[in-house]
């Protein structure tokens, strides 16, 4: 029994860090909490969805389509939004962050409706297999795997590609790396990508998990993801994904010990609890103003 709670955490908890990731990159990178990123988590489970149900497509096909999709957004609001922005106060910017947020839902409500949508029952056929003696669905299982692949793509591309060397740099000294002949501006473009990318598979797995894609899902959700962004150490790629599998790993297993009411509030009164104790997070260091 303790194991299927754990499984079951790790699955919730990495469709958590898939968010988070995305967070923490923009923060680390230009210092800005990126409010709409939850939005973008909603968006990329509702192209899922509509691949999946209208045009029949394989789920890992609709998944990656919902990636590519939510990756052009990303920019796009980015460019729009927040560059222009940039040299104003971070008031200007978490207002403009807002806007998108509110537009981007409301847009979701016009278009898709109030209710839930769920995924068709081919979309991916669920079974029970026994691990250790705990019944483990497959549906946990692929959750965890991708997450886990992605996760390890993205820090593959951060510590080993051109572009990662340049986003460490970036998040470094925001100046300096201008000043060394880095496009800044395409470093922030692709970061918003790479982060809207992964609350696109993020959204998809989440709609998997709880056969439900609407049109608020990203408020919670994208609350949530914040908080393992900062309970890890806003900045923190590691302290991402550790947070975000912390409060999977509680929540579910508050929910396990009766305190189901309260699921929501164990993610904050974790958050609480550790900052209070370590106000840079769990991995987090101080990071400097970015110019």
């Amino acid at each position: 029994m303790l194991l299927q709670q754990l499984i079951n955490g790790i699955a919730l908890g990495s469709t958590y860090a898939l968010i988070a990731l995305g967070y923490t990159m923009v923060y680390g990178i230009i210092a800005l909490i990126n409010f709409a990123h939850g939005e973008i988590f909603m968006a990329g489970a509702f192209v899922g969805l509509l691949m999946v149900a209208l045009f029949k497509m394989n789920i890992f096909v609709a998944m990656i389509l919902a990636m590519v999709t939510c990756m052009v957004m990303g920019v796009v609001i980015e460019l729009i939004a927040y560059r222009p922005l940039r040299k104003s106060s971070r008031l200007s910017a978490l207002i403009s962050a807002i806007g998108v947020s509110i537009f981007l839902s409301t847009l979701a409500l016009m278009i898709f409706g109030a209710d839930a949508k769920g995924f068709p029952d081919t979309a991916f056929p669920v079974h029970q297999v026994k691990i250790l003696g705990a019944e483990i669905s497959t549906l946990q299982l692929l959750i965890i795997g991708v997450s886990a692949i992605l996760m390890l793509g993205l820090e593959f591309i951060v510590q080993k590609t051109k572009i990662g060397k340049a986003m460490r740099a970036t998040s470094e000294d925001y100046s300096t790396a201008a000043l060394m002949g880095i496009n800044v501006n395409r470093v922030i473009s692709f970061t918003f990508a790479l982060g809207s990318s992964l609350a696109a598979a993020g959204g998809v797995l989440v709609g998997l998990l709880f056969n439900a894609v609407s049109f608020n899902m990203g408020l919670m959700a994208g609350l949530k993801a914040f908080s393992a962004a900062v309970l890890g150490g806003i900045g923190s790629i590691p302290g991402a994904m550790l947070g975000g599998m912390l409060l999977g790993v509680a929540e579910v297993m508050g929910v396990a010990a009766g305190y189901s009411s309260y699921r929501d509030a164990i993610a904050f009164a974790i958050l609480v609890l550790v900052l209070l104790v370590k106000p840079t997070g769990l991995l987090g260091q101080k990071i400097q103003k970015k110019v």
